[in-house]
């Protein structure tokens, strides 16, 4: 059965993704393509940021020179992982690092909702304006 993993709001689904209990082994062939991370010299990276492979705990991180526990790396940096096993659906979320200093820069993520006329609207549309947002739910 296929993995679907969720990572940085982009969704993958993977045949070769292997789920044992809490920890999900990806291909290293195919990591940065789902996650944006790979396999260096010096440890796991995105951009410009590396993780440092404990070398006490490298079993906990690669299996076999081709495998990849994404789940121990979610564990590393802070970050929330949500599973659903019978759906195969795995979720990483944002780091409580990256969510602190989002909150303390005081900016609201862009997201767009329609009117209601349906026409699309984002945040960044009024960047430099101020903006009032009203929310309204049924219950």
């Amino acid at each position: 059965m296929a993995v679907t993993i969720i990572y940085a709001d982009k969704a993958v689904s993977m045949k070769s993704a292997q789920a044992l209990g809490d920890d999900l082994w990806v291909l290293t062939s195919e990591l940065q393509a789902a996650t944006g991370w790979e396999l260096k010299p010096q440890g796991l990276c995105r951009d410009e940021r590396c993780v440092t492979i404990p070398a006490a705990r490298r079993d906990q991180f690669l299996r076999a020179g081709d495998m990849v526990n994404l789940a121990a790396l979610a564990r590393q940096l802070g970050q929330p992982v949500v599973r659903d096993d019978p759906h195969a659906i795995w979720f990483f979320g944002e780091s409580a690092d990256v969510r602190r200093n989002t909150l303390a820069s005081l900016k609201a993520p862009d997201f767009t909702l329609p009117d209601i006329d349906g026409n699309p609207h984002s945040l960044s549309d009024y960047r430099g304006s101020k903006v009032l947002l009203l929310s309204w739910a049924s219950w």
